[in-house]
């Protein structure tokens, strides 16, 4: 039986806002399985920031997606078909399959998921990589202990909701940084102490007023003016968790660096950029452990699923434009 497979590769370099024709739509016959290899059927598809970045063509923590090749995102999915000792059909995997609706693969890099757990979209959110990042971020490179105050930037965003959520249940008070009066609500209700609107606000004076001791840890998901902000109110010995830049991800002009870095150096704080890949022998552990707390109901998920692979091109601007509500993915037929 002959196979097609509907996929988005691609096209062009993005400049600025990425566009829909820097992508195309395709179709393909999948070949028959060679030994050692499996078919999955895509159910879920992360679409994360860190994408834009993958589009250009510049040095990075992985390789730029090339042009012709299929756009990289992390998936939850069913084996469909397998000749590999590792999976079996029906196996649920989680892994990078790409923005299209199955994946053949040798299964490097291909993880089993539990369904038990949680459902997909779950395992894909809070229990998937954003969780992840969040969990090894702020515990392992932010070292937030109780007492700490801990600040988020991008808070209302997937990683940035679960890493207030574990400060809090580390002990700690937090503040969160979020783009609207809905999204800093939100915030609210997911038990932060305090939530600043940086569109409506003056975020100096809010976090002036809100982290009287200054902040201790503070986890950087935007960069630009609010990283720039936040160094002006370190506490001694404090921790800056680099995540991610999302502010500066679609600049047509250099990357806006930080200009108050010499607080570094009255405050004897560290400055650490994170990628969750280097955690990977300890995923297990972290995905437990916030399996443990959303049991016990002291981390809550949220998702924003949108259907259809054809929606990629402009589902993916939502990240950009600030619309979406929690942890943004498509789901496939």
């Amino acid at each position: 039986m002959v196979r097609k497979n509907h996929r988005f590769t691609l096209a062009a370099r993005p400049v600025g806002m990425v566009k829909p024709t820097d992508f195309a739509y395709e179709e393909v016959e999948v070949p028959e399985l060679a030994d050692g290899q499996l078919l999955v059927k895509v159910q879920y598809l992360s679409l994360d920031p860190a994408m834009r970045g993958w589009m250009n063509d510049a040095k990075s923590y992985v390789k730029p997606i090339a042009l012709g090749e299929v756009i990289r995102a992390i998936g939850i999915g069913r084996v469909i078909e397998s000749r590999h000792p590792r999976f079996a059909v029906g196996d649920h995997v989680s892994g990078l399959f790409g923005l299209q609706e199955l994946a053949l693969s040798n299964g490097e890099g291909y993880v089993p998921i539990d369904p038990t757990l949680g459902p997909l979209p779950v395992m894909l959110s809070t229990l998937g990589m954003p969780g992840l990042t969040a969990y090894f971020g702020l515990l392992e490179v932010g070292k937030a202990v109780a007492g700490d105050t801990v600040v988020v930037s991008g808070a209302a965003g997937a990683v940035g909701s679960v890493v207030g959520q574990i400060a809090k249940i580390q002990g700690c008070r937090v503040v969160g940084i979020a783009g609207g009066l809905d999204k800093c609500r939100y915030l609210v209700e997911l038990g932060f102490d305090a939530a600043i609107d940086y569109k409506s606000a003056d975020v100096k004076a809010q976090l002036r007023e809100h982290c009287p001791k200054g902040i201790n840890v503070y986890f950087d998901n935007v960069g630009g003016e609010l990283l720039d902000i936040a160094l002006t109110q370190l506490a001694m010995h404090a921790r800056i968790v680099i995540c991610g830049a999302i502010s500066q991800y679609n600049n047509t002009t250099p990357a806006r660096g930080p200009a108050n870095y010499m607080s570094l150096l009255v405050n004897r704080a560290s400055m650490t950029g994170m990628v969750v890949f280097d955690y990977a022998e300890r995923y297990t552990e972290a995905v437990r452990a916030m399996a443990q707390w959303m049991a016990a109901g002291k981390l809550r998920s949220r998702e924003d699923i949108v259907f259809g692979l054809d929606k990629f091109p402009e589902t993916l601007q939502k990240l950009f434009t600030g619309e979406n509500h929690g942890k943004l993915m498509l789901e496939l037929a």
